[in-house]
């Protein structure tokens, strides 16, 4: 039976692209992403609270202008040194979980003192650094004088990785449509 297919090899029937291996060109890291300073990560000023403040007032402030975090300086002020932080874990963790009464509760008992921050002018890359080793997910960043400048989120890193690799991240097959956010 000249001609059939039994008389084929499996090369002739013109599928044998079907099984090889989908040729996809490396993509490269631009490293110099790393190099830029956490300042292209957020422009929007920090919530400042005293340590004196009612946790009540502070979870107001977050949910009004949908952050995720204060900052706690010594006196309230942007002139004042970083005291602490206050976030939505510590409203789940030290407040919600124990039981506390957020209405008399000051965040000075409640909030993490000293945390871990970053100068300005510092990169991108230590930002990741330090929310990977630490399992932060916002960083206060100060100028030499310890003063609050603004807070990085991972939501202003994932920004900033759409924006710079924003062809990507469109044309990423099986993406899904945005949706209503549910929560925090």
């Amino acid at each position: 039976m000249a001609g059939s297919t039994r008389d084929l090899e499996p090369d002739d029937y013109g599928d044998e692209a079907y099984f090889d291996e989908p040729h996809v060109e490396p993509r490269v890291f631009d490293s110099s992403l790393l190099r830029q300073p956490a300042s292209v990560l957020s422009a929007r000023k920090p919530l400042l609270f005293a340590p004196s403040d009612s946790v009540t007032d502070a979870m107001r402030a977050m949910q009004a202008e949908h952050r995720g975090c204060v900052l706690v300086t010594r006196d309230g002020s942007p002139a004042g040194a970083l005291a602490g932080i206050f976030t939505e874990r510590d409203v789940l963790f030290r407040i919600v979980d124990r039981g506390r009464n957020p209405a008399t509760l000051p965040l000075g008992e409640v909030m993490t003192p000293d945390p871990e921050r970053l100068r300005v002018g510092q990169p991108f890359a230590a930002v990741l650094q330090m929310m990977h080793v630490g399992g932060f997910r916002h960083i206060p960043v100060v100028d030499e004088e310890d003063h609050p400048l603004f807070v990085v989120s991972v939501r202003d890193v994932v920004q900033f990785l759409v924006e710079s690799f924003p062809r990507e991240v469109a044309t990423f097959a099986g993406t899904q449509t945005q949706r209503e956010r549910e929560g925090a």
